[in-house]
């Protein structure tokens, strides 16, 4: 494959109305990587040739537009009908699933026990894992004292790897994540050997709705343009001051 250096696909960036990604007839900008990266396209398809991802692939996208009614008419008249609890049902039970695995935040117990729940009812065995599971020490990981939650006491860390290892171990087929914290989301997927979605993603200050802020950002949440966030930004000099 070719060196594609410097030819950073920037689609989010992207004002062309009629997208080449989406129409025949369309068109892109500087940028497009359906454009720039043929080859990189052709060497991805490469992997829809094997007939498991073939077939996943294939039933994802008929999920999808089962999501919809109406598709007969005309695009203005199309309006979605499933929430996305029962567009993962449906797909696993396309798929053939049996055993389904829940991996979820200590934070959303109640939510991981209504999925539970809902879950056995449509015939699944589920195996679920909490965050916390071997209650690890987070100094185990090189985490100071004045850097955990609550500090001065004994605190678990949060161990992705081993919930995805449990998983492993309990031959799930497919993995549904409620509300693993950012990063600790990216290595259970990581480690996960089943295919993973995400039905929660956490949220601690907009009720598990991270989209809120991205509406929000020329108003209450503008200062997510103003402000430098992390180290030496307007949160860590709240901590240090002890007032967050």
């Amino acid at each position: 494959m070719k060196n594609h250096t410097g030819r950073v696909p920037q689609c989010a960036r992207c004002n062309v109305k009629d997208k080449i990604c989406s129409r025949e007839d369309g068109h892109g900008p500087d940028f497009c990587p359906t454009i720039n990266l043929k080859d990189v396209i052709e060497e991805s398809l490469k992997e829809y040739q094997r007939p498991e991802i073939r077939e996943f692939a294939r039933l994802a996208s008929i999920q999808e537009g089962e999501c919809y009614a109406n598709r007969s008419l005309k695009h203005g008249h199309i309006f979605a009908i499933k929430p996305r609890v029962q567009e993962t049902i449906e797909f696993a039970h396309k798929m053939g699933f049996s055993r389904l695995g829940i991996a979820f935040c200590g934070g959303l117990d109640s939510e991981a026990k209504i999925l539970d729940a809902i879950l056995k009812d449509q015939g699944f065995e589920v195996a679920s894992v909490r965050c916390k599971v071997g209650r690890t020490p987070k100094e185990f990981i090189g985490v100071r004292e004045e850097e955990k939650i609550n500090i001065g006491g004994f605190e678990a860390m949060c161990s992705p790897i081993t919930q995805a290892m449990v998983l492993n171990a309990a031959e799930t087929d497919f993995n549904i994540l409620i509300g693993l914290c950012v990063g600790h989301d990216s290595l259970f997927m990581r480690y996960s050997k089943a295919l993973c979605t995400v039905l929660v993603t956490k949220d601690r200050v907009t009720g598990h709705n991270p989209a809120a802020a991205l509406y929000l950002q020329n108003s209450y949440y503008r200062k997510l343009k103003k402000e430098q966030f992390g180290k030496g930004g307007a949160f860590e000099v709240v901590r240090k001051k002890g007032l967050g």
